[in-house]
């Protein structure tokens, strides 16, 4: 992908939930909420600090992460849905 995330925002790929229940139910499209998972695509540099200094980011490509249900711009890259956030949206990697 021809794309990189500025500063400290990453890029990030909504990862499906299940369409069944524990139950067996099966959930409709219409029904479903976004999922607040996903996995990074692609990562930017990092913060700077007013002294200059770079801070690294806590997350790397390939980590699945968990985020808030209103986080991020949606955006269409090559005719995929992603998501582009702050390091600052993301809640936490999934071990």
């Amino acid at each position: 992908m021809a794309f990189k995330p500025l500063h400290d925002r990453v890029l990030v790929r909504r990862v499906e939930s299940d369409e069944t229940t524990k139950g067996g139910l099966i959930i409709p499209d219409s029904a479903k909420e976004k999922p607040a998972e996903g996995e990074v695509i692609a990562c930017g540099e990092g913060a700077r600090k007013d002294s200059g200094e770079l801070i690294s980011m806590a997350v790397k490509e390939g980590d699945r992460v968990l985020f808030g249900k209103w986080s991020g711009t949606e955006v269409t890259l090559d005719g995929e849905e992603l998501l582009i956030m702050k390091e600052s949206d993301i809640l936490g990697v999934i071990a």
